[in-house]
């Protein structure tokens, strides 16, 4: 009977104790996984390793050759537009200091009128005293004249 017991434990086990069968499908679920995803990731670095090489050998001796022809052209169109835009620096400097040249003869040229008209005002007084010191001195004669002739 114990031997009986024994047997019908053991299908017991079997039939309803499912662990040894979900580990080894697990097992065999992971190790397709992993194959699968080393296959899918082997074919990715090959793939990145034709595209490096192919870059290497076809694609940079052309971009090589054509940085070559471009190059000296590209140089002679960044000199050229440096030295234009040296010119026009200068051009605007000689502007500004003309500019500036005509702003200091507008103020002197003022300054000269305001001179002007204040040696006209200084003259134009000399001029009002002398024409009264005139007067008065020909009054004078005059009134010494009108006394001496009784004619």
């Amino acid at each position: 009977m114990d031997r009986i017991v024994k047997d019908v434990g053991d299908i017991q086990t079997r039939l309803i104790d499912h662990r040894p069968i979900t580990q080894g499908e697990i097992r065999y679920f992971v190790r397709e996984f992993e194959e699968k995803r080393g296959f899918r990731e082997s074919r990715l670095l090959e793939n990145v390793n034709k595209m490096v090489v192919e870059s290497n050998d076809q694609v940079l001796p052309k971009c090589s050759q054509c940085m070559q022809e471009h190059l000296c052209d590209v140089l002679t169109r960044l000199e050229a537009a440096n030295h234009m835009a040296q010119r026009i620096q200068q051009r605007e400097l000689e502007a500004h200091q003309m500019q500036l040249s005509m702003e200091k003869l507008k103020h002197d040229w003022e300054q000269f009128l305001k001179d002007q008209q204040h040696l006209k005002e200084e003259v134009d007084e000399e001029h009002a005293k002398a024409v009264g010191r005139l007067s008065t001195q020909y009054s004078e004669m005059k009134k010494d004249l009108s006394k001496l002739s009784p004619f």
